[in-house]
C-alpha cells in the first residue's frame, strides 16, 4: 500500500473510521461536461499539471493512457492546456456518498539510529510471520507481548509515541537524526487489524464533543495523560510497519500508490474504484484551502472511499500539517478521461 495508508488526513483519520458511510455496491453516475463549465480551468497552471502527469504515465499499462502519455512526452509547456483540451474529456463521477475532501502530508520526527533514555519508541520493520497471517497480533500485543524484540527488525527509533502514532496514520515521515543526516521511512505492511478511531472512541467515552477533537487535541490529551493516552492508543489495532526509502532525494515527496514521488498541491489521493491512477483530476473546493487545480490521482487511501472523496497532499513537516489538518471540505471532483473512455462509461456509450 502506499504512504496514504493513513487514514485518510490526521483530522479526518482521528474522527472518523476508514470508509465509514460507504456503500457496499456503489452506483456511480457519469456526466460528460465542457472544459468551460469547470470553475477557473483557464487561469490554472496546466504546464504544472502537465509536469507530474509525466512523472507517472509512463507507469500506466492501459493502450489508451499509455498513447497518450507518449503525447504528453512531446508537448512544450505553452501547449499544455490545449493538450488536455484536446485528448481528454472531463467526466463527474457520483455515487450515494456525500463529497468530502480532506488533506495530507509527511510528518518530522525527532529520532535515531540506536535507543537511548531520550529515544526509546522504534519503527519496525514487517516480520515475516506478519507477511504470512492476516490478521495478525493487535497494537497492544505486538507493543506488550515481547514479540518483536531483540530480532533487529527496529529501524529507527523516536522520542514520543504519540508522534510515532500519527506517523503510522500517515504512513510516511522523515525521522531527523542526531548526526545531522535524515531517513525517510514509507509503508512497508500492516498487521491486517481493522482500523478504529481513537478519536470516535474520546467522543464515546465522554472526554470531548465530537466537534473539538482534532489531531492535535488528542497528542495534548495523551501526553497529559500517558497511562490512560497509552490505553486510548491500544483502542486503535491496527499497526503499521515501515521500511528505509534510501532512493528518493530530499527535495521529493513522499512515494504514492504508484511508487513514485508525489507532488505538494498537485497530487491526490483518490478511490482507485472510480478513478484510475495516474489520470488527471480537475477539483473544485471552498474553504480555507480553496483549490481550482488540475492535479493527477498518484495516491490512494484507507478512507479515501467514493466517487466524490479525495485526499489532498499538501507537503512535508508542521505547517503542511496544519493546513492539511483543517481540510475537511465539500466539492466536487472530475476525472480527465481519454475521450473514448469518456464517451463509453455513459449508458448509451455516447450514442
Amino acid at each position: 500500500m502506499s504512504f496514504a495508508l493513513r487514514a485518510a488526513l490526521l483530522a479526518a483519520a482521528v474522527t472518523m473510521a476508514p470508509g465509514s458511510g460507504a456503500s457496499a455496491d456503489p452506483e456511480p453516475r457519469h456526466e460528460i461536461l465542457r472544459f468551460d463549465q469547470l470553475d477557473g480551468w483557464a487561469e490554472d497552471d496546466h504546464a504544472a499539471a502537465l509536469d507530474v502527469f509525466l512523472e507517472t504515465c509512463p507507469d500506466m499499462q492501459d493502450p489508451d493512457w499509455h498513447s497518450l502519455c507518449a503525447l504528453a512526452q512531446q508537448q512544450k509547456p505553452q501547449s499544455a492546456r490545449a493538450f488536455f483540451e484536446l485528448f481528454f474529456r472531463p467526466v463527474l463521477i457520483t455515487d450515494d456518498q456525500r463529497p468530502l475532501f480532506t488533506g495530507y502530508f509527511e510528518p518530522e520526527l525527532e529520532g535515531s539510529r540506536f535507543p537511548t533514555d531520550r529515544f526509546r519508541y522504534p519503527l519496525y520493520r514487517m516480520p515475516p510471520e506478519a507477511r504470512a497471517q492476516s490478521p495478525w497480533l493487535t497494537r497492544r500485543e505486538i507493543l506488550t507481548s515481547g514479540v518483536m524484540e531483540n530480532r533487529g527488525l527496529e529501524i529507527a527509533w523516536v522520542d514520543d509515541p504519540v508522534e510515532l502514532f500519527f506517523l503510522q496514520i500517515q504512513g510516511s515521515g522523515r525521522i531527523h537524526l542526531q548526526d545531522g543526516h535524515a531517513l525517510r521511512v514509507g509503508y512497508g505492511g500492516a498487521n491486517g487489524q481493522p482500523y478504529r478511531s481513537i478519536g470516535v472512541e474520546m467522543v464515546r467515552r465522554g472526554i470531548y464533543a465530537a466537534h473539538q477533537v482534532s489531531a492535535q487535541v488528542i497528542r495534548n490529551w495523551v501526553r497529559r495523560n500517558p497511562v490512560a493516552g497509552q490505553e486510548l492508543l491500544y483502542h486503535n489495532p491496527s499497526y503499521v510497519f515501515f521500511r528505509e526509502i534510501r532512493h528518493v532525494g530530499d527535495e521529493l515527496g513522499p512515494l504514492g500508490a504508484m511508487n513514485r514521488p508525489i507532488t505538494p498541491l498537485r497530487s491526490v489521493a483518490v478511490d482507485p474504484a472510480f478513478v484510475p491512477l495516474g489520470a488527471p483530476v480537475w477539483l473544485e473546493t471552498d474553504g480555507e484551502a480553496r483549490f481550482r487545480r488540475l492535479m493527477i490521482a498518484q495516491d490512494t487511501g484507507s478512507a479515501i472511499k467514493g466517487a466524490q472523496r479525495a485526499d489532498v497532499f499538501f507537503g512535508t513537516g508542521d505547517s503542511a500539517g496544519e493546513i492539511a489538518g483543517r481540510m475537511r471540505d465539500p466539492g466536487r471532483l472530475l476525472v480527465l478521461m481519454p475521450i473514448q473512455r469518456a464517451y463509453a462509461l455513459l449508458p448509451d456509450g455516447g450514442a
